[in-house]
């Protein structure tokens, strides 16, 4: 299995990492093990190459972590889904947002769309108060009601931050490390404060196995641990992992075998579909379903203008990749489409 899984990562992600600047990061979880393939470079200007140990950018990649505090939560009884954002954010008193449950942001069916989640992007950055003048302010179009509709929006996950750090009277960071990151044994994921510089508040050695982030053309954005946000208040920024512990976390979605039942059984929940977006797609809580001919798979996308990142789960054949690309638009859907069927084929029932 481990020489099939070789020759089809090579062939379908491997060319494609070539083509473009930077490097790609690829782990693989089967059968109970994992398979570590490293492309290209971490930084072309030191030739630093890329490892299983090099520490990306994970964009929404963190999505799936808070989606997961929630399923906690939930599991918990220390919060329900069917709460309204108001209950844990007071200020929210909006015609419409004070409708908007936790539910609703955890799978993107608020019907929120700020700004800042969509083209042409803001040039600065917004305050606290001028998120929440924001969301207050926000009129839906005729036909969307909480719950009604599919929109992705990266608003509603930092709302959904605030209402868990509210919640619970601890910083999101502090939640993710002490709930879902130290019991799964991922010691090389941080979510970092942004400093003035816009680069992650990380110590210098962890600085070091950074990537550099390129556009798509192989163009150099920002320096080595660069952070990007449309918010400039505390936790709104990315956060940073390497293939290794991402495997972790793949292994813990699909499997989950050595892990707590309860953070196993909070896992699988954040991963059911809870709006059907067509016959081939849906949504869960953060993540995405797709299926396919005779494949159901969960995953999750995930990019800036300098990163890309993807995880993409086969539960019912206890299968999971990690992609990590130090270049924007990376194209997860060759892995989608093309290397978890055909690992999923390969793995059998």
């Amino acid at each position: 299995m481990d020489t099939r899984i070789r020759q089809i990562v090579t062939t379908d992600l491997g060319s494609e990492a070539a083509k473009g600047a930077g490097g790609l990061a690829v782990a693989v979880y089967t059968a109970g093990h994992v398979v570590f393939f490293n492309y290209g470079l971490a930084d072309q200007a030191t030739k630093r190459p890329v490892t299983s140990d090099t520490l990306f950018n994970l964009a929404s990649l963190r999505k799936p972590f808070e989606a997961t505090l929630v399923a906690l939560g939930v599991l918990n009884g220390e919060l329900n889904l069917d709460d309204p954002a108001g209950k844990y954010v007071p200020e929210l008193h909006g015609d419409y947002v004070r409708r908007i449950t936790v539910g609703e942001l955890a799978s993107h069916t608020s019907g929120i769309l700020l700004p800042t989640d969509h083209p042409p992007w803001p040039d600065g950055s917004f305050t606290l108060q001028q998120f929440f003048d924001m969301l207050n302010g926000w009129k839906p179009q005729s036909h969307e009601e909480p719950g009604k509709q599919r929109t992705y929006t990266h608003a509603g996950y930092v709302l959904l931050q605030l209402a868990l750090e509210r919640r619970y009277h601890r910083p999101i960071a502090e939640l993710i490390r002490s709930r879902i990151l130290r019991p799964l044994g991922m010691n090389q994921t941080f979510v970092p404060e942004r400093g003035p510089d816009n680069r992650a508040q990380m110590a210098p050695e962890l600085l070091q196995r950074t990537v550099q982030g390129y556009s798509d053309d192989g163009t150099a954005i920002g320096a080595p641990g660069n952070q990007q946000s449309y918010f400039d208040f505390s936790g709104t920024g990315q956060m940073f992992s390497t293939a290794r512990d991402l495997a972790k976390f793949a292994a813990a979605c699909v499997d989950g075998e050595a892990i707590d039942p309860h953070l196993r059984q909070a896992l699988r929940m954040t991963q059911r579909e809870v709006f059907k977006v067509s016959e081939k797609f849906g949504q869960a809580m953060a993540w995405e379903t797709v299926h396919l001919d005779g494949v159901n798979i969960v995953d999750k996308p995930a990019g800036l203008n300098n990163a890309s990142a993807y995880v993409g789960l086969v539960p019912a054949s206890g299968l999971g990749i990690v992609l990590l690309a130090n270049r924007g638009n990376f194209p997860h859907e060759i892995a989608r489409y093309r290397v978890l069927p055909e690992l999923a084929r390969q793995a059998g029932p």
